[in-house]
């Protein structure tokens, strides 16, 4: 099953990056670069690499991913540790 999330299905909305829309985003882990947490083209690939993971198309575990991702600790900061606090705590919630 593969999921790709849409701008629409967010409850928040991000600003967009459009100088760096075009560099490479997260496609997997190891992903050293650091994450831009205000830039929708980042959190785009990102929510949906870690609703693959969860293995969920459920909007609620979206909803879910982004509350984790607005109230993530700064000191988590490079896209592979985004990544492992999203679905490490999606899990946790989700228990």
């Amino acid at each position: 099953m593969s999921i790709i999330v849409k701008a629409s299905d967010f409850k928040f909305k991000y600003p967009r990056d459009v100088a760096n829309r075009e560099l490479p985003k997260f496609a997997g882990l190891p992903d050293t670069t650091p994450f831009n947490r205000h830039d929708l083209y980042e959190i785009l690939p990102m929510m949906t690499a870690a609703m693959n993971e969860l293995g969920s198309e459920d909007g609620e575990v979206l909803n879910l991913l982004e509350d984790v991702l607005n109230q993530m600790p700064g000191f988590i900061s490079t896209r592979g540790e985004v990544f492992d606090y999203l679905t490490g705590s999606a899990r946790e919630c989700l228990r």
